[in-house]
């Protein structure tokens, strides 16, 4: 080997920063760590392609845990990382709306949201029309509303706060491509390069995005995570609106307010969301067919738009649920996943890069319990769904 590290992070954008930040952090931590990024500049990583926004609006209490320390996390940004900090966070507040078919779900998610303190109002039609008097509520039978605690952020300095510290407490970060990895029995020993450097490890955290699926299949384990292709379009509308939210629609667009502009996407059919392995192509047809329309019928001043750019990047899909999986490999003891977070990866990369330290230092997640994400119900084809994916 080359180099031997106690701890060895496959992907450095937000999950291996994340991971690298708490782990040189923890004083009871004494290894050396390295992080391998095959792209430092990030042009594609899914942190920097993102609409890099917070929630509490899950269905799942633990999904919900994980974000409330994402939001400590950022509300104590100054305190953690200096006094010229700024990670822009506007707490905007996200707005789930519903149709009657979709009723029954905001309002169980609602109470699940209310029983983990989560500060979220479900209103009505004429409370959604009373406070936001753009919005068309003829067809809605209520929203959910985050009234603190919820909204949008800047992923880049996030992402650079946390290398920038995990570098001065100790971490090394390299630039390469992991093509292989040696597994020994039930321990992983190392991984190849595609330069040829071979670097030993006494664990390995796969933090590779989109890439996860393929990093885990290195050691022969299945992973169900590949990138889906989501685009994003920046928009300007001439008429303003008003204290617009992170507002999502029954229809499944999503918008937000981004500086004097607002951006928007929405997914694209299940029959027509393959692996977007190398295809970053901007599909116009989202916004054309399906957006567009969508966004001028419940924001009627948004008939009227020009689009001012856009751009496509990958979300990390877990295939079976759509949650995260977290935590080790159950016979590849020094195996460790944080991947498939579906979308909400980047809020809650503080609570799993924290979560993967306690694992490789004490043995388990300590803060929070997150065995409802394990590997486990991959292996015996499980599903744990998070029923409100964006």
């Amino acid at each position: 080997m080359d180099e031997t590290y106690d701890v060895l992070i496959v992907g450095g954008a937000i999950m291996g920063a994340a991971s690298a930040y708490f782990l040189t952090l923890d004083p009871a931590f004494r290894g050396r760590v390295a992080v391998v990024e095959r792209d430092p500049s990030f042009a594609q990583a899914s942190t920097a392609l993102s609409a890099a926004s917070l929630r509490q609006q899950f269905s799942i209490p633990e999904n919900i845990r994980m974000s409330l320390f994402g939001l400590e996390f950022l509300r104590s940004a100054k305190e953690r990382f200096g006094a010229d900090t700024d990670l822009a966070f506007h707490e905007g507040g996200y707005l789930i709306l519903a149709s009657a078919a979709g009723l029954p779900i905001l309002a169980a998610n609602h109470r699940t949201q209310q029983a983990e303190g989560a500060d979220i109002a479900l209103l009505d039609p004429a409370a959604l029309k009373a406070a936001f008097p753009w919005l068309n509520v003829d067809d809605l039978a209520a929203g959910a509303f985050g009234r603190s605690g919820e909204g949008w952020f800047d992923a880049h300095a996030l992402l650079a706060c946390l290398r920038s510290a995990a570098k001065a407490q100790g971490a090394h970060f390299i630039t390469g491509e992991v093509v292989g990895l040696t597994r020994e029995g039930s321990r992983i020993t190392g991984a190849t390069l595609a330069d040829g450097r071979r670097l030993g490890c006494g664990a390995l955290v796969n933090a590779a995005g989109p890439q996860a699926g393929r990093v885990a299949a290195m050691a022969g384990i299945p992973l169900p995570v590949e990138g889906k292709k989501r685009c994003v379009f920046v928009v300007h509308c001439r008429t303003p609106i008003a204290k617009l939210p992170l507002l999502v629609d029954p229809s499944g667009f999503y918008i937000r307010p981004e500086g004097a502009y607002q951006i928007c996407g929405a997914p694209p059919a299940e029959d027509n969301d393959p692996d977007a392995a190398g295809d970053f192509e901007v599909d116009w047809s989202v916004f054309e067919e399906t957006i567009w329309p969508n966004l001028a019928h419940r924001i009627p001043a948004m008939e009227e738009l020009k689009v001012v750019r856009a751009w496509a990047g990958h979300y990390e899909m877990n295939l079976l649920d759509h949650n995260a999986v977290i935590g080790p490999h159950p016979e590849v003891a020094n195996f460790y996943f944080m991947n498939g977070f579906s979308g909400h990866g980047l809020q809650q990369a503080p609570a799993a890069g924290r979560a993967i330290t306690e694992w490789l230092v004490h043995g388990r997640s300590l803060s929070l319990d997150l065995d409802v994400f394990s590997y486990e119900r991959i292996a015996s084809g499980r599903p744990h769904a998070e029923l409100n994916i964006i």
